[in-house]
């Protein structure tokens, strides 16, 4: 019976393990689309950001509607040795209602300059949004660099397990030296060195594409094995800057606080003009007069505004602040965009390097490093080429291999930086494919191009 019970939870918990293990096969690798999809859903600053303008959205109704209405009770003229209501003529309870009235203007421009404060804030909605996918899209492609150098590394790691096999055999047979099989193992050793580095860099930028996607730091992180190694040709600066001026939610963002900044100073200088204040009030008597008729009501209205008397040192020194305000936000205008144009130019100047040096590596340096090292193991092999020479065409290889998938990597993220610095607008393909990069783990004299 206890065997029974013992084989039936073996199996459940094996068939658990299996069912978990078949899920995690089947878990999509996360591409750069997932990662931007998630980003833009799930992250907290942007959503708190998110909250900030809706709240803002809800402030020009407020301020440019009028103050609310003062509702008030008096009891007027009431003896104070009886109290009594009906004895004198004038003791009256008064009910009244009053408005406060701005000066025709000071609603619309409040309002207006809240509105303009609201499309402002939700410009930097979007100039967050943007921010956030280029700091998602450049740390994806650099775990996917060092995904791929881990690759190479391994690739290499095994490659140089075969020339210690060959330096072993040579050696016993009297053909080589004990020498090769030392520098082999000490190249091994460094390769793992270069392993553990890289492990511990992808830790931490994974950690951190975990904080901006919103998920757990040690959460696991699968990209895809494989990429478009397509990089477009990027258009001149001078389409660019059009294209920032245009689209960069950032510019349109101190456009929008000039406005607002003009709508104060037009308050402002509305503020020298009177407010005013209008109310009517109903009086109830009782009693009679002294022909016996009933004591008629009194009505009661009022007409009051504001004077501003010290005009010279509030209202005036009031327009002058807003003036000020208004020459500081056009000056922080032009200083962002200074800063814009100088962001596209040295992103394009990092695409357009990066660019091409991945066609300089893959269509030139690599395949003709690849070639040396078959040539040289070849000759190894009958004694023609020194172990050292062939190790170290091997180091330079695998160098170049890194090289490329960094230099592919840094093209991508300087891509990202260039869209979102002109706002979104993603450079339109104009050459055909560059070609494709070295092949995860390859050997040497194979070439695989990546999709």
């Amino acid at each position: 019976m206890f065997l029974k019970w013992f084989l039936l939870i073996g199996l459940a918990l094996l068939a658990g393990g299996t069912a978990v293990a078949v899920e995690e096969r089947r878990a999509e690798p996360l591409t750069v689309a997932a990662a931007l999809a998630r980003a833009e859903r799930a992250n907290p600053s942007l959503a708190a950001i998110r909250a900030r303008y809706q709240a803002l959205k809800a402030v020009p109704s407020q301020v440019g509607s009028l103050p609310d209405p003062e509702v008030s009770f008096n009891a007027l003229n009431l003896p104070v040795d009886t109290f009594d209501i009906p004895q004198e003529p004038m003791t009256q309870l008064q009910f009244g209602i009053s408005q406060a009235i701005p000066f025709p203007g000071k609603l619309r421009l409040r309002e207006e300059a809240a509105e303009w404060e609201a499309r402002a804030a939700g410009d930097a909605v979007e100039e967050r949004r943007l921010r956030l996918l280029r700091d998602v899209e450049k740390l994806w492609w650099r775990v996917f660099y060092l995904d791929r150098a881990l690759e190479i590394i391994t690739a290499n790691q095994d490659l140089l397990r075969q020339f210690v096999e060959i330096a072993q055999t040579k050696y016993k047979v009297g053909q080589g030296l004990q020498q090769d099989v030392l520098l082999a193992q000490l190249e091994l050793s460094r390769l793992l060195d270069r392993q553990l580095q890289l492990k511990g860099l992808r830790t931490q930028e994974t950690a951190r594409l975990n904080a901006l996607l919103d998920r757990p730091a040690d959460a696991a992180v699968q990209l895809p094995d494989k990429v478009e190694p397509h990089l477009d040709q990027a258009p001149s600066e001078k389409v660019l800057f059009t294209l920032a001026e245009q689209s960069r939610p950032l510019l349109a963002r101190f456009q929008n606080q000039i406005e607002a900044a003009r709508s104060r100073v037009e308050l402002a200088e509305k503020e020298l003009l009177p407010d005013f204040k209008v109310g009517a009030f109903h009086g109830f008597r009782s009693g009679q007069n002294p022909d016996g008729t009933s004591r008629p009501d009194f009505l009661s209205l009022k007409l009051s505004m504001s004077v501003p008397l010290y005009f010279s040192r509030k209202q005036a020194k009031a327009v002058d602040q807003r003036q000020s305000e208004l020459i500081r936000e056009q000056f922080q205008w032009q200083d962002v965009w200074n800063q814009v144009r100088a962001e596209i130019s040295a992103a394009l100047a990092d695409y357009r390097r990066a660019r091409e040096q991945v066609i300089l590596f893959d269509q030139g340096i690599i395949p003709q490093a690849r070639q040396t090292v078959a040539s040289m193991l070849a000759g190894y092999q009958v004694g023609k080429v020194d172990f050292l020479n062939l190790v170290s065409a091997e180091i330079t290889l695998y160098n170049y291999q890194i090289q490329y998938w960094k230099t592919l990597a840094d093209a991508r993220q300087a891509r990202a930086t260039l869209w979102a610095a002109v706002g979104g607008i993603a450079p339109h393909p104009t050459l055909p494919p560059a070609g494709g990069g070295p092949g995860r783990g390859e050997k040497n004299g194979e070439k695989h191009h990546a999709d």
